[in-house]
């Protein structure tokens, strides 16, 4: 009789740790998926026929604002040090990155946060980044601007192409 009772304690602490694993990891995975996979409260859209590749591209916003997209040098280069800008007007930014992904191929995280430019420019947020290589010659790139508000999460996505 007292082996049973050992047996049935051991699969009680066992199942009682399977619970706290599962309910832990369901917690780290609901806290931090917004990192992998931001959600939006409200996603602008680009400029249609805007070229990231010519100028800095515009977006603008429905309750108002503006956001504008600039990366230099031009052409864009892959495996160069790139000047990210975003120009966030008409709203308060708390926190701005740039994402880059990859529109048909998985390239891995790719996101930077940009700082307030320190020119005097309260609206200008910057950063130096460099796009990964794709093998195949030339990539087609998705730049999602996330904007963080004190109310609210923007997104605007941004699409060009490189060669190498």
């Amino acid at each position: 009789m007292g082996v049973s009772v050992v047996n049935f304690g051991r699969s009680w602490l066992l199942n009682l740790a399977m619970i706290i694993a599962l309910v832990t990891i369901a917690y780290v995975g609901h806290r931090y998926s917004p990192l992998l996979l931001p959600k939006a409260d409200l996603q602008g859209k680009a400029e249609a026929g805007c070229d990231l590749q010519q100028r800095a591209c515009p977006a603008s916003l429905p309750q108002g604002g503006r956001i504008e997209l600039a990366i230099t040098p031009r052409p864009i280069p892959s495996l160069q040090t790139l000047r990210v800008e975003v120009t966030a007007s008409g709203i308060n930014a708390r926190k701005i990155e740039v994402d880059f992904a990859g529109e048909t191929m998985n390239m891995g995280y790719n996101r930077t946060e940009l700082t307030a430019d320190s020119g005097g420019r309260n609206d200008l947020y910057a950063a130096q980044f460099a796009l990964p290589v794709c093998v195949a010659g030339g990539m087609a790139w998705v730049a999602t601007v996330i904007v963080e508000t004190d109310r609210q999460r923007i997104t605007i996505p941004y699409r060009f192409d490189t060669r190498h």
